[in-house]
């Protein structure tokens, strides 16, 4: 459906220069002659994308994912043929309907009612092939009251309802959305997860963007990930988030700032380290299933009188958020803090987790009146190594045990002789 063949993007930056580094000649010596500070406007090549190939199949529900700045909006405009690339070429096998932003494709002097009219017929859709998804979009959109309005008054809840809306009931072979639905509420983007997963079940193509891991690991079967314009990962879903998570880690085991000025935190405290240790203390980026392994944060506290409890997050590769854990039960808890430096551990136990990485946040909250002095997320990382040689949950079975965690529950089974009556 989709033949995306070295595609490039390049766009040139304007950079204002000072009196010191000017690249004109004339506005040089006019400088010199008038003694007068001036400055210029200088261009820079920018490249957003570089060279992206992939081919993606009828009926796949593909996941762009990749940091602030990777090139995925770049690659989405161009493929919904808002912007043509500088180099390469792409191939679209059918109606492409896209929503990238709030209120595209829409004309805002028009009413919600006329706007489908025009959506479907820049679709190439027949005025009867409208008519019979009308209904169907209205309701879905929940914006009855308010059709024959115009958009430019309806509110970026309403606006992202209707657009959606009609972009997945016209019935385009290819749905192209970016990170837009996080605009609406809850219930709604649950809503248009289900739609999607429907529209790829029928057989039609769907690019998704998010920055939800978990979303795009249930929506998904594929990802891309992009990095500096570049293709750097694509395959199955969960192999490419756990390449995503990593990257995005540095997959540390500690983490540290020598500089407690320019630390995370506040006047009242500041972050100074956070690592994964066994045991033993010994700092480990790989865990026996088996074994306790704890999570150490080490702070300073700045401004007395504040009572400070720490607290971790942890996620799966697959962005599935775990458990938190709050200190709320050790000897200082509950007490306020004096000036100095503290070492909080976390101990998870063996036999908790699943095999897998994981990925920890820590915290340090005030919760009366509640205040975060500081939160890193993803600061740290560790893998859960099953070596399959002990008495863990996995016993004698060798294959993939999903989930994310894996205790080892206490298991009872009685028997009754004889026959049933």
């Amino acid at each position: 459906m989709i033949k995306v063949e070295g595609v490039s993007k390049k766009y040139q930056l304007g950079h204002i220069v000072s009196s010191k580094n000017l690249t004109n000649p004339f506005k040089r010596g006019l400088q010199r002659l008038t003694g007068r500070s001036m400055q210029e406007e200088v261009a820079e090549e920018f490249w957003a994308l570089r060279n992206v190939s992939f081919d993606i199949q009828q009926g796949e529900v593909v996941g762009i994912i990749g940091k602030n700045g990777a090139g995925k909006s770049t690659l989405l405009k161009i493929l919904s043929r808002i912007t043509d690339p500088s180099t390469g070429r792409i191939e679209l096998n059918g109606r492409v309907s896209s929503l990238l932003e709030v209120g595209t494709g829409f004309n805002p002097e028009l009413t919600g009612r006329e706007n489908i009219y025009l959506n479907g017929a820049i679709l190439g859709m027949s005025r009867k092939e409208i008519q019979s998804k009308f209904d169907e979009i209205v309701a879905f959109a929940e914006v009855e009251k308010f059709l024959d309005t115009p958009v430019k008054r309806y509110s970026s809840g309403m606006y992202v309802r209707l657009a959606f809306a009609v972009a997945a009931h016209l019935e385009p072979e290819i749905l192209i959305v970016d990170e837009v639905l996080a605009v609406g509420d809850a219930t709604f983007q649950k809503k248009c997860m289900g739609k999607m997963q429907e529209v790829g079940k029928q057989g039609r193509t769907v690019l998704f963007v998010s920055h939800n891991m978990g979303t795009i690991s249930r929506l998904c079967n594929r990802a891309i990930l992009l990095n500096q314009g570049g293709v750097v990962a694509d395959g199955p879903v969960h192999h490419v988030i756990k390449s995503y998570l990593q990257e995005g880690t540095g997959t540390g085991a500690w983490a540290r700032w020598d500089d407690s000025a320019t630390a995370p935190g506040d006047d009242v405290a500041r972050l100074l380290s956070v690592r994964v240790c066994s045991e033993d203390g010994i700092t480990s980026e790989r865990v026996d299933i088996h074994k306790p392994v704890g999570i150490e944060v080490e702070y300073e506290v700045l401004k007395s009188g504040h009572v400070l409890q720490p607290n971790c997050h942890f996620f799966n590769s697959e962005g599935v958020y775990a458990f938190i854990s709050i200190d709320n039960k050790s000897e200082h808890c509950d007490l306020p803090k004096e000036l100095g430096r503290y070492k909080s551990t976390a101990w998870i136990p063996g036999n908790l987790l699943a095999e897998g990485t994981m990925l920890v946040g820590v915290a340090l909250t005030t919760f009366e009146p509640q205040c975060v002095h500081f939160y890193e997320q993803d600061v740290v990382a560790f893998e859960v190594v099953d070596n399959a040689s002990g008495d863990s949950a996995r016993g004698d079975y060798h294959g993939d045990l999903p989930g994310v965690v894996r205790p080892q529950l206490v298991w009872e089974t009685s028997v009754s002789q004889g026959k049933r009556p």
